[in-house]
């Protein structure tokens, strides 16, 4: 299935948002088959590595390797996340077309997380952009505002400052926004009300959520963006991930979970929720004592469910 014939993107965020905190190494190899087998699952957009110093964070020292290698997987669309400067050049010297960028909208948070002010982050996602239209190529550069709903450590974030931060950072050059819950402080009514404004605000420049589940509202905010207009969204098999700033903090909503939310209103995804499954098993084994959530792993898909592909064919 093509892209354009899916009612809604989902963004697998698993091989980055969802080891960054994990134990376990996995090997460059495992990673790869990783990516070959969501993209033959029908997840092509695929958020494969991140650019930052090895010493930070371990699982990432092969970027590289596994950046190059994911380009050469036939119908995968790779992107990385990058921290700064550096960390895009080495993303764009690989070869990638889409790269991803973080800053937060809670100053507090932005200084935890990156050692430095929000402000300071917004000037470095200048350069980048400046470094993206030097080398004269097409290249996707995300922008994400990170804690748009609340903040462990600042408490509210006013609406006002994510979209300014959304203004200021399309005028600057993002091609593509990502609004993310970061700590999962997010209720529906009012991801509903700031996601109506940001798609007013970005216009024809693309839109998506990240949304964690660390209050079990993760899907039902997937709804209210979904009724707010937005149709691409950041998940990650077995839930995976969460914030190092959020204690006890679950990770990121379930890929399996949503995919099964959205087919069964029939919604199309292109993604086969059983191979999802049997990639779900393996990358189990591959990291003993992690966490998995998802309640489709445990109960399996019912009966009545048929996916809308079928239903059209």
């Amino acid at each position: 299935m093509k892209d354009n014939e899916r009612d809604v993107e989902i963004r697998e965020v698993g091989l980055r948002d969802g080891l960054q905190m994990v134990r376990t190494i996995l090997t460059s190899a495992q990673k790869l088959e990783w990516c070959a087998r969501l993209v033959d699952a029908g997840v092509t957009d695929i958020e494969v590595t991140s650019f930052v110093p090895p010493k930070v964070v371990p699982q990432f020292a092969d970027a590289v390797e596994v950046a190059a290698g994911a380009l050469a997987i036939e119908g995968l669309h790779a992107a990385a996340l990058v921290p700064n400067l550096k960390g895009a050049q080495r993303a764009f010297d690989v070869g990638l077309n889409k790269v991803h960028y973080v800053l937060s909208a809670s100053n507090e948070h932005n200084l935890k997380n990156v050692r430095r002010s929000t402000a300071e982050s917004v000037e470095d996602f200048v350069r980048i952009a400046g470094a993206r239209d030097e080398l004269g190529r097409h290249i996707v550069l995300g922008a994400g505002v990170a804690t748009a709903f609340g903040c462990t450590i600042a408490g509210k974030v006013e609406e006002s400052i994510v979209l300014g931060l959304v203004e200021t950072l399309i005028e600057a050059g993002a091609r593509e926004i990502t609004i993310a819950d970061t700590v999962g402080y997010a209720n529906p009514a009012q991801v509903y009300a700031l996601m109506r404004q940001v798609l007013t605000l970005a216009g024809p420049v693309p839109v998506a959520c990240h949304f964690h589940d660390t209050r079990g509202l993760g899907l039902a905010n997937v709804m209210a963006a979904l009724d707010a207009g937005v149709r691409a969204f950041d998940a990650s098999l077995g839930g995976l991930g969460g914030c190092p700033f959020a204690p006890n903090a679950t990770g990121n909503i379930n890929t399996e979970d949503t995919v099964f939310m959205l087919e069964a209103q029939g919604l199309s995804t292109g993604i086969d929720i059983d191979r999802l499954l049997a990639i779900r098993e393996t990358i189990a084994a591959w990291l003993p004592g992690e966490p998995f959530t998802g309640a489709i792993a445990r109960a399996g898909l019912p009966k009545t469910f048929v996916h809308p592909e079928a239903i059209a064919a």
